[in-house]
């Protein structure tokens, strides 16, 4: 079982949750998550930006009549009025990608520690700002790239850092989905018609997946990307933003970096795969059958490691993400709580005083800027026929 999952505990912590209302799907994937170890509780959310609806939601949450608010401003108001052994401890944001920022800053300056949906906003300036916001304040904020919290993807990243399979030379992640083939778009969608509405996405299907497998990639290899060249194509003839594309990125001078992303690719459901090339040994790892992770070596045979926590050859971090006993499939959600439950760690550890955990486990504020830096130097990068642009900050 999860180390993180025996972490001692006088009390859980509460969460209150900012979207997820209706037909929303990642809303409950965070409300299911956050519980999962039973470290945490939902006691108050702001479900919906329409009051009613956001009220109405609140039952099938389990959230209480007198904690189920209007809006974001009304629950941080609300909250901050309750004593402090009642009022929630973080706030988790599952709301479209334009309402991130305002939702963080505000959440962030009353207190509360932040886990939130990626792309973490939607400008490198505001996610400049939130970086200096959570260090100023000190608090824990964590993004949902929940595939790091995979066993085996924290089983590959202890190899790499270890040494295992030597300079790391290339790294491939491919994210490619079939969702948007054949969609008819409508006036007023019921759910997620801001994903095609470039004012609120910010970007098309390099936010939406792209991201994911740039921040996999980097946080595999512990390798921090710093140029980019992309090419990138809207094929769907009722949208105007992205939805496939490709990506070559420098690691500095030696590592080269490939990043695929479809979301018109017929028959694709949710194929993100990661290929790590080193000197001594290569490793794959599949989303969809996230319980293996291969590694090969020229003239020897092709080892498949499978997620076990009492396997001997499973390391610590692989075997303190894993619940079950080997052969005994895990996946999204438990690995959507793994992120979780890395940042609970670190909120009892700033809470009580103790030296800020290792937050590598999860991915932090830093990690969000990365990431909107790169979508936005991919914008860039496109628009100049793929020129090469540069992802390092001048700021931080």
């Amino acid at each position: 079982m999860s180390e993180a999952v025996n972490h001692p505990l006088n009390r859980k912590l509460r969460m209150a949750l900012v979207g997820g209302g209706g037909n929303a799907f990642i809303g409950r994937v965070h409300a299911t998550a956050a519980q999962l170890d039973n470290r945490a509780e939902l006691v108050a959310g702001a479900l919906s930006s329409n009051p009613d609806k956001s009220r109405a939601a609140a039952p099938s949450f389990g959230i209480a009549d007198d904690r189920a608010y209007g809006s974001v401003g009304e629950l941080i108001e609300a909250e901050l009025a309750l004593p402090a052994d009642q009022r929630a401890d973080f706030v988790s944001i599952a709301t479209p990608n334009f309402t991130h920022f305002e939702i963080a800053k505000a959440s962030l300056a009353a207190g509360f520690n932040v886990l939130c949906d990626k792309p973490m906003t939607t400008t490198v300036q505001d996610a400049d700002e939130l970086v200096r916001i959570v260090e100023e304040t000190g608090a824990v904020f964590a993004l949902t790239h929940n595939y790091t919290g995979y066993p085996m993807i924290r089983q590959a990243r202890e190899m790499i850092a270890s040494g295992e399979l030597g300079e790391i030379q290339a790294v491939r992640a491919n994210y490619v989905q079939g969702w948007m083939c054949g969609l008819k778009v409508e006036p007023n969608p019921p759910r997620g018609g801001w994903k095609i509405d470039p004012e609120k996405a910010g970007s098309g299907s390099l936010g939406d997946v792209g991201t994911h497998a740039f921040n996999l990639a980097c946080y595999v290899t512990g390798l921090s990307a710093t140029e980019v060249s992309a090419t990138m194509r809207t094929f769907h003839p009722e949208t105007e933003l992205d939805d496939y594309g490709h990506a070559t990125i420098a690691f500095g001078e030696s590592t080269l970096g490939t990043i695929t992303y479809s979301q018109i690719t017929h028959g694709r459901l949710n194929d993100l795969t990661l290929e790590v090339d080193g000197a001594k040994a290569a490793l794959v790892w599949r989303q969809e059958d996230p319980n293996e992770l291969i590694v090969r070596r020229t003239g020897r045979a092709r080892q498949v490691y499978e997620r076990h926590p009492a396997a001997s050859y499973t390391n610590d971090l692989c075997r303190a993400a894993c619940r079950i006993p080997g052969g005994h499939p895990e996946g999204f959600f438990e690995a959507f709580a793994n992120v979780y439950n890395a940042a609970f760690d670190d909120m009892i550890l700033r809470s009580t005083g103790g030296d800020r955990s290792e937050t590598t486990r999860y991915p932090s504020v830093r990690d969000g800027v990365a990431g909107v830096r790169f979508v936005e130097a991919c914008q860039a990068s496109n628009s100049e026929r793929g020129a090469w642009k540069s992802l390092i900050s001048s700021t931080f």
